[in-house]
C-alpha cells in the first residue's frame, strides 16, 4: 500500500494527544491506517506518516476529526 506524509498546524494538539494517535491502530474505514507523527513545537506543526489508496482517502480519515491537510505527499521508504 503506498505511503504519505500530510503536514497540520500543531495548534490546539500537545505530544500526549499525538502519541494517542499513534497508538496501533487498525484501518479505517477509508483504508487509512496511522504508521507514525512528528511534531516540530517551534514551527507548530506535525506529520502523519499513514498508510493510505490515495490522497482523497487522508483527507476523508483527517475530516473526522476536524483536521485539514495543509499538503499531503506521496513517500517512499528505504526501510
Amino acid at each position: 500500500m503506498p505511503k504519505f506524509l500530510d503536514v497540520h498546524p500543531m495548534k490546539g494538539f500537545d505530544e500526549e494527544t499525538l502519541r494517542k494517535w499513534t497508538l496501533p491502530a487498525p484501518v479505517d474505514e477509508f483504508g487509512v491506517k496511522p504508521e507514525n507523527m512528528f511534531y516540530n513545537k517551534e514551527e507548530d506543526r506535525f506529520f502523519c506518516l499513514l498508510d493510505a489508496p490515495n490522497k482523497e482517502a487522508i483527507e476523508k480519515h483527517h475530516a473526522r476529526f476536524g483536521l485539514k491537510c495543509e499538503w499531503i505527499t506521496e513517500v517512499e521508504t528505504t526501510a
